[in-house]
């Protein structure tokens, strides 16, 4: 893993909470995009090296929407930059990590993407992110 990529953070109104990171952060949000495989938009911030995700339900059944029920609002998930996903997963899965998808998928932010389920990793949802060439 080359470096934490993102932080995600689950939000309830993503205008709103564009809003606050962009006054937070002294930075605007430099792009927005919905992911309809996981029923989600995305708002994306950078502030030297680091990125914030802010992630928002579109549907009640959503994994966001579950996540807001349960924990309310805030920190999802870390993401980590890998350079080669699929690699990356298989030395996971040897290592006795679940993984929550067995492919990668096509993510937020020109990224394929992968998720670790949380109970391998102290209760935190990590996501390995591989930018799409």
């Amino acid at each position: 893993m080359k470096k934490i990529e993102h932080i995600g953070i689950a939000v309830k109104d993503l205008d709103l909470s564009c809003n606050l990171y962009e006054r937070l952060l002294g930075t605007s949000c430099y792009k927005k995009e919905g992911v309809a495989s996981e029923s989600v938009n995305t708002a994306f911030f950078k502030t030297g090296e680091s990125k914030i995700e802010l992630l928002a339900a579109t549907s009640e059944n959503s994994p966001i929407a579950r996540f807001l029920e349960k924990k309310g609002e805030g920190i999802h998930h870390i993401a980590f930059e890998v350079d080669n996903i699929e690699l990356e997963m298989e030395r996971l899965k040897l290592e006795g990590f679940v993984l929550l998808n067995e492919q990668p998928k096509q993510g937020a932010d020109n990224k394929l993407v992968c998720f670790l389920h949380p109970k391998g990793a102290n209760g935190v949802l990590v996501e390995l992110c591989q930018e799409v060439q």
